[in-house]
């Protein structure tokens, strides 16, 4: 039997069908509507467990379909129980992208002192124990935003994309600003993951997300996973869930 995973962020949302731990497929879109799950149902009927992640207002449309079409659904929240401690002070201000992160890091390295660097519209830093707490961790602004904020708070430096950087010396402002922004990201990355092992010890590194190919050649000696991370995350929720109501029955 399938798992359906929504994870609704600020700009898309990411959809997967995960099938006993491994996942089959996963794909972007702009939205996903209950006319989508429909289609997307007819074309997988084995789907039987669902799990929603969203970090905008609630699609009561999309959610009452959902707990209409499969005989398992989760509603991802603070108060959702998890197969890791969480022990941020303030649950629920905390994204559920974060936890879900955590979850599929822990879900990878368990046993290990594991630090999730995410690079998208921000980076968060987050950390999880050995024995599978999740301690919290740091969030910065993002490197589109670092470029939008130059742009937006000056009178004249203009407006550029990212692009990996051809040169270390900023030899005019479009180079100037890259260079100093993304060798100056990248500074900032190796000091937090420094920050880290310095009071943590030894440190499984993941580097995700949509940014991270920026970064992929400058940051060395560290594990790159794709955005991924999350969607497992969220099955891993999804599955202890699952298990813990069959149990309670």
């Amino acid at each position: 039997m399938l798992n359906l995973i929504i994870d609704i962020g600020n700009t898309r949302t990411k959809v997967a069908l995960f099938n006993q731990g491994e996942l089959m497929i996963s794909f972007p879109v702009s939205a996903f509507t209950p006319a989508d799950l429909k289609i997307l149902l007819d074309d997988h009927p084995g789907i039987d467990k669902a799990i929603v992640s969203s970090v905008k207002d609630r699609d009561d449309d999309l959610l009452s379909a959902l707990r209409g079409s499969v005989s398992f659904f989760v509603e991802l929240s603070h108060t959702t129980p998890l197969p890791i401690e969480n022990c941020y002070k303030t649950p629920e201000t905390l994204g559920k992208d974060r936890i879900a992160a955590a979850a599929g890091a822990n879900c990878l390295f368990p046993g290990e002192n594991t630090l999730i660097i995410d690079a998208g519209t921000a980076i968060t830093y987050d950390f999880v124990n050995e024995s599978g707490q999740y301690l919290g961790g740091f969030i910065t602004p993002g490197l589109s935003m670092r470029f939008k904020a130059l742009n937006q708070y000056t009178n004249k430096l203009p407006l550029i994309s990212p692009s990996i950087p051809e040169q270390v010396e900023g030899t005019d402002t479009t180079s100037s600003i890259r260079g100093g922004i993304q060798y100056g990201l990248e500074g900032e990355i190796n000091s937090m993951i420094e920050h880290f092992r310095r009071i943590k010890g030894n440190l499984t590194i993941i580097l995700t997300g949509g940014d991270i190919n920026y970064f992929e050649k400058l940051l060395k000696n560290h594990k790159f996973v794709p955005l991924e991370i999350t969607l497992l995350g969220l099955n891993t929720i999804l599955e202890f869930n699952y298990i813990h109501f069959s149990k309670n029955k």
